[in-house]
């Protein structure tokens, strides 16, 4: 069974032993955001110096001596998005540099990039997923999630060191090095308190009244969501919610699923509807309008010369052709609404020859 640390005199001897020797290391982590309301971060898994530790962030109340050390080494992820956004959300801050075996097997042109599929082609081992979606907010742990969990990280070194190599050989390093300062980047920039964070996928179709009954939908959803200690997609789901704000705009009427049919949670949504049908019209939301754009035979002329150049490109490198530019983006730069430099990485323009 893999090391757990519980308690801040372990984490700082922890610390105290790998910090002289360890500048680089790998981490992942695991939430409980299938389970809880608020998510949390509840275990952080470790492999730096030599040693491959679980620290048990729910039960250690302060973390800081952790994070100082992980902002002063370069860590690798795989798929560092999400364990980005949960280090940023508690930590504060990202360490210098993240590397992501993701994005490196990608640029190399693996088309399986899953964790489990990296391990097998360098490493010839089968990782059992079992515990992928398990509740890592109860404690205690079972030892099939403590093996889970350690798997995460202890190839993630050895598999960075293989990655850059085959980089190098393919002279495609600061490829690598681009993309992942631009990700780490995106994470730092972006902004987690949306005021309207209530207009959802799909919600662009509906109409005023409907962005009306949405919204109401999404704060009463929210409500309920908490005081259960439950994700807000337990209550009701994104796609649900979206038919129900078009239906309510229509006059008609909602049939509660069973478990939001209990008298009091019946009456908050009977309020909540209420108070969004009873709005005047200038209350309304409104949709968001973006800037129309002109989509002539000059604009998809220029459109396609973009993605016949991304496909030539992409199939000449062996990758996929959306690491080097998204059709949206390609429209927006035939558009001239964006300059290539402000949208995409100097080893993307390149290629490009834009």
């Amino acid at each position: 069974m893999p090391t757990l640390i519980q308690d801040s005199k372990a984490l700082l001897e922890l610390v105290e032993r790998i910090a002289p020797i360890a500048p680089v290391c790998a981490i992942d982590t695991e939430a409980d955001s299938l389970h809880r309301y608020k998510e949390s971060l509840c275990l952080i898994q470790l492999s730096a110096g030599g040693e491959n530790v679980l620290i048990d962030s729910l039960a250690i109340k302060d973390l800081q001596v952790f994070a100082d050390y992980l902002c002063s080494c370069e860590v690798w992820m795989h798929g560092a998005d999400y364990d980005m956004t949960m280090i940023r959300r508690e930590f504060g801050k990202l360490p210098p540099v993240v590397w992501d075996t993701q994005i490196g097997a990608r640029l190399l042109g693996l088309r399986k990039f899953g964790l489990s599929d990296l391990v097998e082609h360098w490493f010839g081992v089968h990782l059992v997923k079992t515990s992928q979606k398990a509740d890592w907010g109860k404690r205690p742990m079972t030892p099939t999630m403590l093996d889970y969990a350690i798997n995460d990280v202890v190839y993630l070194l050895p598999m960075g060191e293989c990655i850059v190599e085959e980089l190098i050989d393919l002279g495609r390093y600061d490829w690598f090095v681009q993309s992942c300062e631009a990700a780490r980047k995106k994470i730092l920039e972006r902004d987690d308190s949306r005021e309207e964070a209530w207009r959802i996928n799909g919600s662009a179709r509906l109409s005023p009244l409907g962005l009306a009954y949405l919204r109401a939908l999404w704060h009463w959803r929210d409500a309920e969501a908490a005081s259960w200690d439950k994700p807000s997609f337990m209550v009701v789901n994104n796609k649900q919610m979206i038919e129900w704000a078009d239906l309510l705009a229509q006059d008609q009427t909602i049939s509660l699923p069973r478990h939001l049919q209990r008298p009091e949670r019946q009456r908050r949504y009977e309020k909540a509807i209420a108070e969004a049908s009873s709005l005047s019209e200038e209350d309304l939301p409104q949709k968001i309008r973006a800037p129309r754009r002109k989509k002539d035979a000059a604009f998809e002329k220029a459109v396609d010369t973009i993605i016949q150049k991304r496909d030539s490109a992409a199939q000449a490198l062996n990758i996929d052709p959306s690491l080097l530019i998204a059709r949206s983006v390609a429209e927006s730069l035939a558009a001239g609404e964006v300059q290539p430099e402000d949208c995409l990485m100097p080893w993307q323009i390149e290629q490009l020859k834009l």
